[in-house]
């Protein structure tokens, strides 16, 4: 195994894209991305797509070894924290989809960080006013309980094969021997001026000088491995309690610039939520997603279904039609989101009345086929019964996501996150910590109602993130598929199974496809793209065009006859690959 994971780490550098461009903004959505063209992979038997060629080689060195799905999971998500540790890791949260094909059966579950018992709603208020997202971002404040190690056990106790500690092997040899920075992260390093606060994070990423290390230099983690060993041999309990948990929380509460509310008693007594996954019925297939604390899956499945009402295998993709229908039907999904949706333990989130299908088909007759609605208004879905204020908060694109599927035929679609880019800037036992507080609302009132995802004690803040699974008419499972991308995901998700479901694109291409769309404000259009072409039109159709820099991480793996085939987004480092 170990000989393998070197021989990648050795041809990675020859692998990567050049460097991505530096800018002096370190607090801002994701950087332009370049573009490397990756052909469809093929597997008869498993495979592994994720952000990194190291993370997948680890998933399938666990399914060579007969692990499953699960197992290979926890390997690649343990490796991604030391190669793409800007966008996931211990220190964050998790959304998980599984499907166990004996039994038929998909289960979800919620591994988002939690605010803290002390938290108030005004915890990002100063003198009555909002903070600075740069100002609440950067430090202890903005730190929640991480979910990822008990998510990563919870999954392997129900559904693993391999003893929990043979997975973390592929990580701690990593961490140990070295790897190559890759030079995506080297261009992250670079855009980021908060990360040299931290003196842990100083030591690590930065040279002498205090410049990023360069782009294929070998990084070893020591930290990192000591706290891979005490997880591998007590469980997710060495994470949540004891000498990790009190250096965890000496970090939180004892920043210098901005501390935070952190306490052993809420590690101690995070839970993961294990919930029914979000299904309903497009066209001949099942699609299922998560429901509340995320967002992701409602707003999916409304597009979805209020596109339903129209034939767009007749739509051509990449068209001024199929941009205006996904970017109409956006809006109406985002604006229903961002009213009702949040952490449905604090606020009534009327989950089924969003997807009645009546509803959706009242909905679907405000998309007007040659001119754009502008913004539109939240519906009032059946069931409802408290109106809260709109509630668009912004979160930032530092993610990551998994898709797997072993041979067989379980599945997990896993996206991961530790919110913003290097998260909150704070490194402890050699991962960094999460800033997942400020997807909260920040003001809890707005327009004299409540905000739904105002911050609470224990409440999990809002979230975009969409891991998706597809069923066929039959029950065999038919698609793998998510991405990073902050609230830009459900888009990016939303057009990847539409490009596969409706026209009939491979999984590659489907990913590939230029991304566009609306979060109920301007129709974005990836810049760079064949997109672009569509602005003047779409302009004459009354739309408000943006084109922007839209770097989604997708990952997908689809069923191909008795195998499978993946792909990779090609605006990132990720792969595909299988046997």
């Amino acid at each position: 195994m170990q000989h393998r994971l070197w021989l990648i780490a050795a041809l990675w550098p020859a692998l990567c894209a050049p460097l991505l461009a530096q800018t002096d903004r370190p607090a801002q959505p994701e950087p332009a991305s370049t573009r490397s063209e990756k052909k469809l992979a093929y597997a008869q038997r498993y495979m592994v797509a994720a952000a990194h060629p190291l993370a997948v080689e680890a998933g399938l060195q666990i399914l060579d070894a007969g692990g499953n799905a699960v197992d290979a999971m926890v390997a690649v998500q343990l490796v991604l924290n030391l190669v793409e540790p800007q966008a996931s890791g211990l220190g964050g949260g998790a959304y998980l989809l599984h499907y166990e094909a004996a039994g038929r059966a998909v289960r979800a579950y919620d591994g988002r960080e939690t605010a803290p018992a002390a938290a108030t709603p005004e915890l990002f208020m100063r003198d009555g006013k909002t903070m600075a997202f740069r100002d609440a971002v950067i430090g202890g404040r903005s730190v929640g309980t991480p979910g990822v190690p008990r998510l990563l056990e919870t999954a392997h106790r129900k559904h693993g094969r391999l003893p929990w500690a043979a997975l973390f092997r592929p990580a701690i040899a990593l961490a140990e021997n070295g790897f190559p920075l890759s030079p995506r992260v080297h261009a992250l390093l670079r855009r980021d001026r908060s990360i040299a606060a931290d003196p842990a994070a100083r030591a690590y990423f930065l040279a002498a000088d205090g410049s990023p290390k360069a782009a294929g230099s070998m990084l070893r983690n020591p930290q990192f491995a000591a706290t891979l060993r005490a997880l591998a041999d007590g469980g997710a309990d060495a994470f949540y309690r004891g000498d990790i948990a009190r250096d965890l929380v000496a970090a939180v509460r004892g920043h210098p610039g901005n501390p935070g509310l952190l306490s052993e008693t809420d590690l101690a007594d995070y839970q993961v939520r294990e919930v029914d996954a979000l299904c309903a019925p497009y066209r001949v297939y099942r699609v299922c997603g998560m429901p509340p604390s995320s967002s992701g899956g409602i707003a999916v499945l409304q597009m979805l279904g209020l596109l339903s009402q129209r034939d767009l295998s007749a739509v051509a993709p990449g068209s001024t039609q199929s941009i205006h229908l996904l970017a109409e039907a956006g809006r109406l999904a985002y604006a229903d989101r961002n009213r009702w949706v949040a952490d449905d333990r604090f606020v009534d989130v009327p989950v089924h009345g969003l997807l009645d299908p009546a509803y959706l088909a009242a909905r679907a007759k405000l998309i007007q086929p040659e001119r754009s609605m502008g913004k539109a208004a939240a519906g009032t879905p059946p069931g409802a019964r408290a109106a809260h204020a709109d509630d668009p908060v912004e979160e930032v694109a530092g993610t990551s996501h998994i898709a797997i599927v072993d041979g067989d035929g379980n599945a997990v679609s896993l996206t991961t996150t530790i919110e913003n880019f290097f998260g909150s800037r704070i490194m402890v036992r050699g991962f960094l910590l999460n800033n997942q507080l400020t997807d909260f609302n920040f003001n809890p009132v707005e327009t004299d109602r409540p905000a739904a995802n105002a911050v609470a004690p224990g409440k999990r803040p809002r979230s975009s993130m969409a891991p998706t699974l597809v069923f066929r008419s039959n029950g065999d499972l038919h698609l793998v598929v998510g991405s990073p991308g902050g609230t830009r995901i459900i888009n990016y998700v939303a057009k990847t199974l539409i490009a596969t479901l409706d026209w009939k694109l491979d999984i590659q291409a489907a990913i590939a496809l230029p991304n566009t769309g609306s979060r109920n404000g301007p129709t974005e259009v990836e810049r760079g793209t064949a997109a672009e072409d569509q602005a003047a039109p779409l302009r004459a159709m009354g739309h408000d065009v943006e084109i922007t820099d839209m770097t989604s991480g997708l990952h997908g793996i689809m069923r191909d006859g008795q195998g499978w085939q993946g792909g990779a987004d090609p605006r990132r480092e990720g792969i595909a690959k299988g046997r």
